[in-house]
């Protein structure tokens, strides 16, 4: 089956006709009067439209879920000569007024939700079954997805910890407010449960045949889509029978090694199952995914964050993931092991590349590890080769058992995500620890260290703060503990 490409306009501010090649037929709605706006199946997908693009405004951003947990664990070290962006991230000193990454998710998956619930509440206008249904999944799988980055983000993950599951998560919204007014957090387990009852219901409306054309969204999360959320929600939750039984029903392939490098210049869509993608003419005005890690000044690559020594040294020759991961940068008469992953498009400028939110890759690891956990060690083993004859030249079958079979399904987790937005979130749902080592920032792990080398597992840091605007103006939103 084909996989789909989210491709959003770039005039996100008007509603009507665009004309360029590269940008969508339709712009998303993002203002106006709702109540006689959806009138239409061609409104429907303005509106739908409008969803996708604030997802793209919160993983892209600066300080967006395709960097920032990157950052903030283990894989990715500050270039002391870089501008310092995102250091407090970095050091672990972050709190409840920094912004950026604390407000960005916050405020950006909201807006996500309540565009989705808009749709929702509306659909009864649209006559045909079929067409009704297929809105209405994508709305609802919006929904889910924006909470489940909420959600992980500002509350702990059910298999972090014991008390995981009755400790606050966020506010789950079904209804197409305008802020949280006066709503209370609820429990981490309600919201997961609503986050999988959402997308369960979505996989049964979407259409099966829902994909995308080379220019014109027609349906962005189609049923392999929905079906990649579902196995991380079930991973977080640790229902890992779940994980591999909806594993098994995606039908996308796998990206090959030939294909993966190409798949972080937009040269092909291998192997994804969701994909936040912009125009990349040079008026964007969007913040390039990239710029996170590097920009390009004077045809020299400047380094925000390099690649941690660590995971530097864990790479191999024969791995394609090496030379898609980093490539040898100077700056300042400095050498350092600068992250290639969101280098950018051939002939763009540095960082603008589409976003990879979900692939199948990640897919088939949830599910290894989901069978490790279940003790189907021979299974587990067999998954995590399916991956690994599509990276190493030559391959060799594995032959790992017990801890080793465990290390290497979380090492090729590692590599195979990594600056994806994933190995944060992975350290905390497993309720281990960040540990960084004393490796400096420059390519043969020479000079400067991290300023915080450990964040301990159970560490209150590991839950972001409530923007502190929201707590001002909500009384009954409660700040999470340490801020």
């Amino acid at each position: 089956m084909k996989t789909i490409k989210t491709l959003i306009t770039l005039f996100i501010m008007t509603v009507g006709l665009t004309s360029c090649d590269d940008e969508l037929d339709i712009a998303p709605f993002v203002q106006g009067d709702a109540d006689t706006f959806y009138n239409s199946v061609n409104n429907f997908e303005i509106a739908l439209n409008g969803m996708y693009s604030s997802f793209f405004g919160y993983y892209s951003n600066g300080s967006g879920v395709q960097g920032l947990p990157d950052i903030l664990s283990d894989n990715a070290i500050i270039a002391r000569t870089g501008r310092g962006s995102n250091q407090v991230y970095s050091d672990f000193t972050y709190g409840a007024n920094n912004g950026g990454y604390i407000t960005n998710v916050f405020n950006g998956a909201y807006t996500t939700i309540r565009r989705a619930n808009l749709m929702i509440s509306q659909i009864d206008n649209i006559d045909g079954e079929a067409e009704r249904d297929n809105i209405l999944g994508q709305a609802l799988a919006g929904r889910a997805f924006a909470h489940l980055d909420l959600v992980r983000t500002y509350g702990k993950i059910p298999t972090q910890s014991a008390d995981a599951n009755a400790s606050l998560g966020i506010t789950y919204i079904k209804e197409p407010v305008d802020a949280l007014s006066q709503l209370s957090r609820e429990t981490v387990a309600s919201n997961y449960e609503n986050i999988i009852t959402d997308l369960t219901d979505a996989l049964a409306l979407i259409d099966e045949t829902t994909l995308a054309s080379e220019d014109k969204v027609e349906g962005v999360f189609n049923k392999n889509s929905v079906r990649g959320m579902l196995s991380r929600a079930y991973l977080y939750t640790g229902d890992y029978q779940a994980v591999i039984d909806i594993v098994d029903e995606i039908t996308a392939p796998l990206a090959t090694r030939t294909e993966l490098p190409g798949v972080y210049t937009d040269s092909n869509d291998a192997g994804l199952l969701v994909e936040f993608a912009v125009n990349t003419a040079s008026e964007s005005g969007f913040n390039n995914v990239g710029v996170i890690y590097s920009q390009t000044i004077s045809g020299s690559t400047v380094s925000e964050f390099a690649v941690d020594f660590g995971l530097f040294n864990s790479l191999q020759f024969s791995d394609v993931r090496t030379n898609i991961i980093t490539f040898a940068a100077e700056n300042e008469g400095n050498n350092y092991n600068a992250i290639n992953k969101f280098i950018g498009e051939t002939d763009q400028v540095n960082g603008r590349v589409d976003i990879k939110a979900l692939r199948v890759a990640e897919a088939i690891l949830n599910k290894a590890e989901a069978q490790f956990e279940l003790g189907l060690e021979g299974d587990a083993l067999a998954t995590l080769d399916q991956l690994r004859a599509q990276r190493f030249s030559p391959f060799t079958i594995g032959t790992e058992t017990g801890q080793d079979l465990e290390d290497a399904i979380q090492t090729n987790r590692r590599i195979e995500l990594a600056f994806e937005g994933h190995r944060f979130y992975d350290l905390k749902r497993r309720g281990e620890a960040i540990e960084r080592g004393t490796f400096g920032d420059l390519a043969d792990g020479t000079g400067t260290p991290n300023t915080t080398q450990t964040l301990e597992a159970g560490n209150f840091r590991f839950q972001l703060p409530i923007p502190q605007a929201e707590i001002n103006v909500n009384p009954n939103y409660t700040q999470n503990e340490g801020y």
